[in-house]
Parts: structure tokens; sequence; C-alpha cells
């Protein structure tokens, strides 16, 4: 991983192998980033993607193992109890073009991705709502 900060925004690299989380909470704590924006693409080898099941109120996701071109990564960076916390969705596709995505839980890079974080001014953190189990803004 290689990444520059160029004011509010900050430029990354992971490369092949790598946790795409670890290496996101590093960039993270290591320029406090307290509030932010991700935005990426690159390749997973391996990532656990899933949607949220209200009902039970769990995360139901779906392991993919093999080169994937991420065709979508969105998220946000903020804290929960002041400490660092990351909510981030992906979608991805194999080399037949099928799309699998949703809350992504997990991920290692595949050949490569590039990311773009927009620090923001403040903080928002969040709390864990009661009704749906979600961890949500709390303003």
């Amino acid at each position: 991983m290689e990444y520059r900060r160029f004011g509010n925004t900050i430029i990354a690299r992971f490369d092949a192998g790598e946790d795409f989380f670890e290496k996101l909470k590093r960039i993270s704590l290591h320029e406090s980033v307290k509030l932010g924006s991700v935005s990426g693409l690159g390749t997973f080898s391996r990532m656990n993607v899933g949607v949220y099941d209200l009902e039970k109120r769990q995360f139901a996701g779906n392991d993919f193992e093999g080169m994937f071109e991420i065709v979508s990564l969105t998220g946000t960076i903020n804290t929960m109890d002041g400490k660092y916390y990351s909510h981030i969705h992906a979608a991805a596709a194999d080399a037949d073009g099928h799309v699998y995505g949703g809350h992504l839980s997990s991920a290692t890079i595949g050949a490569t991705a590039e990311l773009v974080l927009t620090v923001l001014d403040g903080c928002v953190d969040r709390k864990q709502d009661e009704e749906t189990g979600l961890n949500i803004f709390k303003f």
C-alpha cells in the first residue's frame, strides 16, 4: 500500500494480497480521519458481500473467490463510541460479467485497487439503533 494526501483528499493504492479493511483503517488512523467518504476501483481476489436481514438483525453475506473487477465501491469513515468505524458497499464483476455486491464485510485485493478518501471536517459518531439493530449516524 502507498498513499499521498493532497489537502483533504487522500489517494491510495492497495496491492495484491492486501486486506482491504486493514489498509483502509491504517490510513484513516495515521491521518486522523474522523469523518470521510471513500470511493474506489480495482480488483478483489476474495470478498464477502451481502444484505442486512432486518428480521434476524444481522448481515447475510456471500463469499466469493477468484478475480473480480470492482465496478463500484463507496462508503463512509467515521466513529462509533469515539473509535474508528467504516461502512463500505461494493459491487464487483467476474469474468463472465456477473456482478455481485452489497455490504462489504471482508475483501482481499486482487491485482491492485485505487482509492480516493475525501476527509471531511468534523466528526459524526454512530450508535446502535434499537429498532433495526443497525449502527446508525448519531447527530
